[in-house]
């Protein structure tokens, strides 16, 4: 986002896993937000940022270990704001000359984890809209460590059984702190606490909008690109088709897309891109049918990290083969999002534990001689929903769900093969038109069938059959980084189980996945 286009937040990563929902909180109230390590944030760094305010985020370690993390010192006698979340409290609340102590060291308060209840003692702007003097606010709290004195100049306006200072506030300096974590779903009212952050406290009007994003980068990509011509490789995914709308309507047909078909794919999907793209946007488009390729690499292959990898190598090949056909192409569009950007500066150093790396973040290959254009690294996954709908893209098109970049070749344990994926296809298409017909496609956040690597005794016909079992998932998420198992009514399940031992041949067991991340993943593989 170029300087002073819009009112920003600053965001300073202590290392939180749930850093990047304060992000979506504060945007999803029309106000931008960047998410920053905190390595990367001195004094200097604030004073070119020009924030309008600054929010100190969770994490792992203890403020009260030597050389663990803080804030810049000088942050907090610009003017700016500020609010600490957990961690961004204690060190806050370190720096500015109060205690924070290890819980176990309390005698009557100490670490807090799970659900919780802060009581008001006092009123703020901060917590407006909850409740008078008095009032019990359920959160969530996930802290080992309590502040046990504040600094001068600072006032309880919160407690809870565990935290004498839930909630404190420098009503003057306008420096706040919470215990708890205002951010996650499990804190009901936590989005208002962040609003009355931004809004009240710090007076941000909200300007951040799809339709002026719109605007902004369709000038952007027009002044990156020039006269050049960009490759831009569909998945048939959200993020990849909403990023090729939007680089076609900023540069026309300078863009053209290329399909890569792995032959493991939805039922139909191939036929949707190309309907879309070539069709009804008339955007200049290669489509690859590449499917005997991959399949023929992956024979024998079981290790899921190797399918992967096959999988990843195979795609850049054929791609790279295809765009070198296109003449004088010299950039390559990628629908990198936000979250992707923020996990990848983690893996290059930053303070977050790295739960999983992204193949389309940090580069490209060195033979591959092109410059990146990623109109969509500013967003976060609902953004690029409503700026699709924002470009027009057709409903059933933006709602999908996430589908993972190896395709079904991780929906397969074990070795993938044209039979296997015929048949996982089949039972993912009934999966998917039972969860539509039901009404239920737009409230779950991803849901897919799997092939799993068993055989199972049936009756079918007064003949016993040796055939494969199918397990369905379905999950609730906000985020995909944490999810819970979605609860079907048994009729939905029933006839989904029934149609596809009858519609789908070599399958006689169906079996509902019924784990929440964590302990397990999304995905199977």
């Amino acid at each position: 986002m170029s300087e002073g286009q819009h009112e920003r937040v600053l965001i300073v990563d202590f290392g939180s896993q749930v850093t990047q929902l304060i992000a979506r909180r504060v945007r999803e109230d029309g106000v931008y937000c960047e998410v920053h390590p905190f390595q990367n944030v001195d004094d200097a760094f604030v004073t070119k940022f020009r924030p309008k305010a600054v929010i100190l985020s969770g994490g792992p370690e203890s403020v009260t270990v030597d050389d663990s993390p803080r804030a810049p010192q000088g942050l907090f006698a610009m003017g700016i704001p500020v609010l600490g979340i957990c961690y961004g409290e204690q060190t806050l609340c370190a720096q500015l000359g109060g205690q924070v102590l290890p819980g176990h060291s309390m005698a009557d308060a100490g670490q807090e984890f799970g659900r919780a209840e802060i009581e008001i003692v006092r009123e703020s702007p901060l917590l407006e809209g909850l409740g008078p003097v008095g009032h019990r606010e359920p959160v969530w709290m996930s802290h080992g460590d309590v502040v046990s004195a504040i600094p001068p100049g600072f006032e309880a306006i919160a407690v809870s059984d565990g935290a004498p200072f839930a909630a404190i506030a420098d009503e003057g300096r306008r420096i706040y702190g919470v215990q708890f974590h205002p951010e996650v779903a499990h804190t009901p009212r936590g989005a208002l606490i962040l609003k009355n952050f931004t809004r009240r406290i710090a007076g941000l009007k909200g300007d951040w909008t799809m339709g002026r994003f719109r605007e902004e980068e369709i000038a952007r990509i027009r002044a990156q690109v020039g006269s050049g011509k960009v490759i831009c490789g569909l998945s048939g995914g959200v993020d990849s088709s909403v990023a090729a709308v939007l680089i076609h309507e900023a540069i026309g047909d300078q863009l053209t897309c290329v399909y890569v078909d792995t032959g493991l794919m939805r039922s139909g999907e191939s036929e949707q891109v190309v309907s879309l793209f070539r069709g009804h946007y008339n955007i200049p488009l290669i489509h690859v049918d590449a499917g005997d390729l991959f399949l023929r690499e992956l024979k024998g292959v079981s290790d899921p990290e190797t399918k992967r990898k096959i999988i990843g190598r195979l795609f850049i090949e054929v791609f790279d083969r295809e765009a070198a056909k296109i003449d004088g192409a010299e950039f390559l569009a990628q629908g990198t999002l936000y979250p992707d950007v923020i996990e990848s500066v983690s893996v290059r150093g930053g303070p977050s534990h790295v739960i999983k790396s992204h193949h389309n973040v940090g580069g490209l290959p060195d033979f591959m001689k092109l410059k990146l254009v990623e109109p969509l690294r500013e967003l976060f996954k609902d953004e690029v929903r409503a700026l699709g709908r924002e470009l027009g893209l057709p409903a059933a098109f933006v709602g999908r769900h996430p589908f993972p970049g190896p395709g079904l070749g991780i929906r397969i344990p074990g070795e993938v093969t044209a039979e296997k994926v015929a048949v996982l296809q089949k039972c993912d298409a009934i999966w998917l038109d039972e969860i539509r017909k039901a009404g239920l496609y737009d409230t779950i956040w991803q849901a897919f069938a799997v092939l799993l690597p068993v055989k199972t005794v049936g009756v079918m016909g007064d003949a016993r059959t040796y055939e494969e079992v199918c397990a369905l998932r379905a999950v609730t998420s906000t985020d995909g980084m944490t999810a819970d198992f979605f609860e079907f009514p048994w009729d939905v399940l029933g006839r989904a189980a029934t149609r596809i031992v009858n519609e789908v041949k070599g399958v006689n067991r169906v079996v509902y996945d019924v784990t929440s991340k964590p302990p397990g993943t999304i995905e199977w593989e």
